[in-house]
C-alpha cells in the first residue's frame, strides 16, 4: 500500500510529465477502441447485409445438398421442420424455396436462367424481397403463373413487364417439364452476377412445374442477432433430431465469403500493432526520461536502505497508475465516439459492392472487445516497457549518483 501511495504523490510532482506520458497512453487506447470498433462494426455491417439479402444465417437442406446440389435431393415436409424450427429461441423467420437449372424465351431471345421457387409471404419478412423489386411488383397471394426476372436476365433477353416468358426444364417425375409465365416484375439483389441468371416463381407454381409436390430443396433461416448464429444452428440440429437434415451456418455455406472477410479483418490487427507500436516508445521515452531526470533520488532510497527489488516496483507502480487513469478515461471517451458513429456512421465518397452488396457506409460497433483489447495491450505493453528503465533505476550506485550535479 505505501508503494502505491508514493507512486501517487511521484506522479502528481510532476504533472507536466505525467500529463505527457498519460496522453500518450490515452490516444493509444482511443485509436485502439475506435479502430477495433470500427473494424468490427464493418465487418457485422457487411455480413448481415450479405446474409440477410439472400443467403440467410443458417440454411437447412436434405444432407449431401451442399456438396452436390440435385433436384432430388429434398425437404419432404418442409411445414413440420418449420413448425419445429420456430419454437428455438433466437430465430427470427425462415422461407422455403426450391432450386432447378432451366431453359427461358422470350420472342426470339433464349437464355439459362436459375429457377428460384419462393413463399412470396416467408421470403419478403425474411429477406426482404419486395423492397429488391425495382420495376412492377410482387407475386400475387394465390399463385397465379407469375415470374420475377433478375436485372440481368430481363436485358438478356430483352423483356419488360407484361411480356409472357417460357420456362422448360427437367421434372422430379423424369419428364420435359415447360409452361408459360407472365413477366410481373424485375429484381435487383446488388449482385450483378445473380441477377444474370435469376428466374423467381412463386414456390406453388415452381413445385408444379417440377413435379415435386409439397417438397422443397431449402429452408433459409435469419437469426434475431448474427452473433447468436453458431448457437441456434445448435439449438436447431438438436430440435430437429433429424440425421437426414443438414443444419448449416454461413461461414460453411458461404465459405468463399467467410474467407476472404477473415483475412480481411486480419487487417485490423496491423493497425492495432502500430498503434501500440507507439504507444511502447512513448512510454519508454517519458520513463527512461523519468529514470534519469531522478537519479539523485533513487540513489538517495538507496543509501537510506531501499531494496532494489522496492525500486523496480515503485517506478513500474507509477507506470500502472499513470495506465489505468489513461484507459478510465480513454473507455468514456471512446464510448461517446464510437456511440455517435454507431448511429450514422461515416458516408463513404462512393458506395463499395462487397459480396454482391452495396456498402454505402461504415459504423462502428460497440462491445466489449473494442474496450479489454486496447485496455490490455496499453496496461501490459506500458508495464513491459517501463521494466529495463525500472532495473536501472534499481541499479544505481548511491555513492556515485549522489555526487552528480
Amino acid at each position: 500500500m505505501l508503494t502505491w501511495k508514493v507512486a501517487v504523490r511521484n506522479i502528481l510532482r510532476q504533472k507536466r510529465r505525467t500529463i505527457l506520458t498519460m496522453l500518450t497512453m490515452f490516444g493509444g487506447f482511443t485509436l485502439a477502441a475506435i479502430s477495433i470498433a470500427w473494424s468490427d462494426g464493418t465487418y457485422n455491417s457487411i455480413i448481415d447485409l450479405f446474409t440477410r439479402n439472400q443467403l440467410g444465417h443458417i440454411q437447412i437442406h436434405r444432407e449431401g445438398y451442399l456438396d452436390r446440389p440435385s433436384l432430388y435431393k429434398t425437404i419432404d415436409d418442409y411445414g413440420a421442420v418449420g413448425r419445429k424450427i420456430e419454437q428455438v429461441a433466437g430465430l427470427e423467420d425462415w422461407t422455403p424455396r426450391v432450386y432447378a437449372a432451366g431453359l427461358t424465351s422470350v420472342g426470339e431471345k433464349s437464355a439459362g436462367a436459375r429457377i428460384i421457387g419462393i413463399d412470396p409471404s416467408r421470403e419478403n419478412a425474411t429477406t426482404r424481397f419486395a423492397g429488391k423489386i425495382t420495376t412492377g411488383r410482387s407475386f400475387s397471394t394465390p399463385a397465379a403463373h407469375e415470374a420475377i426476372l433478375g436485372k440481368g436476365l430481363a436485358k438478356i433477353l430483352k423483356a419488360g413487364i407484361g411480356d409472357s416468358i417460357v420456362i422448360v426444364t427437367q421434372g422430379a417425375d423424369g419428364s420435359i417439364a415447360n409452361d408459360l409465365y407472365a413477366i410481373i416484375g424485375i429484381v435487383e439483389s446488388g449482385d450483378e452476377m445473380s441477377d444474370r441468371t435469376a428466374l423467381y416463381l412463386h414456390l406453388h407454381d415452381a413445385q408444379e412445374l417440377l413435379v415435386l409436390g409439397k417438397r422443397v430443396h431449402e429452408i433459409v433461416i435469419v437469426a434475431d442477432r448474427l452473433q447468436g448464429v453458431r448457437g441456434l444452428t445448435a439449438r436447431i440440429i438438436a430440435a430437429l433430431g433429424d440425421p437426414t437434415l443438414a443444419v448449416a451456418p454461413w461461414p460453411e455455406f458461404a465459405r468463399s465469403f467467410y474467407v476472404a472477410m477473415k483475412a480481411d479483418q486480419q487487417g485490423s490487427w496491423i493497425m492495432l500493432f502500430i498503434i501500440v507500436l507507439v504507444v511502447a516508445v512513448g512510454v519508454l521515452n517519458t520513463v527512461l526520461m523519468t529514470v534519469m531526470e531522478r537519479r539523485r533520488e533513487y540513489g538517495l532510497l538507496r543509501a537510506i536502505g531501499t531494496r532494489p527489488g522496492q525500486i523496480v516496483r515503485l517506478v513500474l507502480s507509477e507506470t500502472v497508475v499513470m495506465a489505468i487513469i489513461s484507459v478510465l478515461i480513454g473507455v468514456a471517451v471512446s464510448l461517446v465516439i464510437n456511440y455517435l458513429l454507431s448511429l450514422k456512421g461515416i458516408a463513404l465518397p462512393e458506395p463499395i459492392t462487397y459480396g454482391g452488396v452495396e456498402f454505402t457506409t461504415m459504423k462502428t460497433e460497440i462491445n466489449a472487445r473494442s474496450l479489454y483489447i486496447p485496455a490490455l495491450a496499453v496496461v501490459v505493453v506500458a508495464v513491459l516497457v517501463s521494466i529495463v528503465p525500472a532495473v536501472k533505476a534499481a541499479r544505481m550506485a548511491p555513492a556515485r549518483v549522489m555526487r552528480m550535479q
